[in-house]
């Protein structure tokens, strides 16, 4: 049984990594639950991870996986956190095996380096092809893939050599993950709002500060959907 506190933060959670790829910030929690203070967000995570609906990852920064749902999040029956048959079975009938998964991938161009950091130059080139589960794809968009150079957004779990999947589009809602050209020539990712009619290219890492830019300097260029990362 979770509290309303702690459904209210596992939906919020859910809701963000389906729509980001990644989970949100501990200050984004906080202010989505209008608390005062982050110390709230570290109790109920502990709660939810002590439940079995997530899951901490270790050496990642704030990085989180959802376990499980309750029914009323679509647990049960659409949610399936693993492939492993756990149905209740006879004593005497074999082990459980594990289910075969068919895995839709699609190969798309990772077009060089994106800065999470100081903006780089705009990269127009292919440098290689990297394969994407269709589920993290948007129906009927195109989508290229760019490698992360730099740690100015690793509180939004996105760290420095990651491959991040870009859905392309010119427009953005406050909030969302961009790809912004920057005056025509500077590529970065950065977490997008329109603050009092300038543009705000926020990181997620308090080293960096948030640049404010005019409508015409900014030009977005895609909306973060996914990430891959290796080890």
């Amino acid at each position: 049984m979770l509290t309303r506190k702690q459904r209210d933060l596992l939906a919020f959670i859910h809701k963000r990594v389906q729509r980001d790829g990644v989970p949100p910030s501990f200050d984004e929690m906080k202010d989505a639950l209008d608390l005062r203070s982050k110390s709230g967000i570290h109790r109920l995570i502990t709660a939810l991870e002590e439940r079995g609906f997530i899951r901490r990852l270790a050496h990642r920064a704030r990085a989180i996986e959802i376990t499980r749902l309750p029914e009323d999040l679509g647990g049960a029956s659409t949610f399936v956190p693993t492939v492993i048959d756990g149905n209740a079975r006879p004593a005497n009938s074999q082990p459980a095996r594990a289910l075969p998964v068919q895995i839709n991938a699609t190969e798309l161009p990772v077009m060089g380096r994106i800065a999470a950091g100081v903006p780089i130059e705009a990269i127009s080139e292919v440098s290689h092809h990297v394969a994407v589960p269709g589920q993290m794809l948007d129906r009927g968009g195109d989508h290229y893939a760019l490698e992360v150079k730099g740690d100015s957004m690793i509180d939004a779990g996105i760290n420095d050599g990651d491959v991040v999947v870009i859905r392309e589009q010119n427009t953005a809602d406050n909030g969302d993950i961009v790809v912004a050209l920057v005056e025509g020539h500077e590529a970065t990712l950065k977490r997008y709002r329109r603050v009092k009619g300038m543009i705000a290219l926020e990181a997620a890492n308090p080293a960096y500060e948030t640049r404010l830019l005019r409508d015409d300097q900014v030009e977005v260029q895609g909306r973060l959907v996914g990430l891959i990362r290796s080890y």
